[in-house]
């Protein structure tokens, strides 16, 4: 597993981002996206079936990969330091449970959900650059982003500018994110949403995670689950295949996080079996890897329990988030 430490604009590919043109040709002379294949192929490892030993396993692994996220205008400090409680002892009447990877709060209540999973190993992520639409200026989105570090984030999920994106202005959005890594320093690692369902094409999309990449994304992030359309099978095993071949190409190795969307056990082991299939082994770790959720979580505890058992809970088991 590489663990090379991720600079902009890795060795490898530092000349395709000295300017505005050299970084568009770089990025328009990405192979073009077959979209009946890709749709095809993340439907084909959709169907695969996994024995009730790896099933144990890949719950567990899925369970220690979810960042557990609130992200409403009514959250409270008591919601958030019960979700971190959860987050930390996922299943109160099994402590063989795993522990999430992470909470997911606003900027506002880091501090809230960082005492909560205190000792634990749980990380805290911070949502920031003015989330989820991105309209703000530079200096107010990285405000943001210096509350939730100066807090104790120990992640950042930023969102880029779509508008600028859709537009072509590509070193705009680098350098947004060159600044944003900038501000994170070493105390956070940077996740990067694309809002996939706003880039309208799986080009634009491949284009992005690569931008993204050279930019200094420690993780690429399909969403921010604000929108009709999030992560899909298709849009995800694009963004593993890009990952994939980064690492290949410079060395250096990024992490893919779904969001929106993935609610069901079932659903997470297709998105694992995605994982191992087109990036590889080494993704299948909670520090490569994570789902972006909030209600996926009760379904994988309910049912690991019916394969520990051979029965369902009541609808108490869980609590409701």
């Amino acid at each position: 597993m590489s663990t090379t430490p991720h600079v902009p604009a890795a060795h490898a590919l530092t000349d395709v981002t000295g300017s505005d043109a050299s970084l568009r040709r770089f990025l328009h002379g990405l192979p073009g996206v077959d979209a009946v294949g890709l749709e095809a192929r993340a439907a084909a490892l959709g169907t695969r079936s996994i024995k009730t030993t790896s099933k144990a396993y890949a719950l567990d692994l899925a369970i220690s990969m979810v960042d557990l996220t609130t992200l409403e205008g009514a959250d409270t400090p008591g919601k958030v330091r019960a979700l971190g409680a959860k987050a930390v002892h996922p299943d109160p009447t099994d402590r063989t449970a795993p522990a999430t990877a992470a909470v997911c709060v606003y900027p506002d209540m880091v501090a809230v959900a960082k005492e909560a999973v205190a000792g634990s190993g749980v990380k805290v992520a911070s949502v920031a650059t003015a989330f989820p639409a991105g309209r703000a200026s530079m200096a107010v989105k990285l405000a943001d982003v210096r509350e939730a570090v100066d807090a104790g984030a120990d992640e950042v999920d930023m969102v880029i500018d779509r508008g600028a994106f859709l537009s072509g202005r590509y070193l705009k959005v680098f350098e947004e994110i060159t600044a944003v890594k900038q501000a994170c320093g070493d105390a956070a690692r940077l996740k990067v949403i694309f809002e996939t369902g706003e880039l309208s094409t799986y080009d634009n999309i491949r284009r992005a995670s690569w931008l993204a990449m050279l930019a200094g994304a420690d993780f690429i992030k399909t969403s921010t689950g604000k929108v009709a359309v999030n992560a899909t099978p298709a849009n995800t095993l694009l963004m593993l295949q890009a990952v994939r071949d980064f690492r290949d190409r410079t060395g250096v190795q990024i992490g893919v996080k779904p969001a929106g969307g993935i609610r069901t056990a079932k659903d997470a082991v297709k998105f694992l079996v995605l994982v191992g299939e087109t990036a590889g082994t080494d993704w299948l770790d909670p520090h490569w890897f994570r789902f972006g959720a909030s209600s996926l979580l009760n379904d994988l505890l309910m049912q690991r329990q019916k394969l520990a058992t051979g029965r369902y809970s009541g609808p108490d088991y869980v609590t409701v988030d």
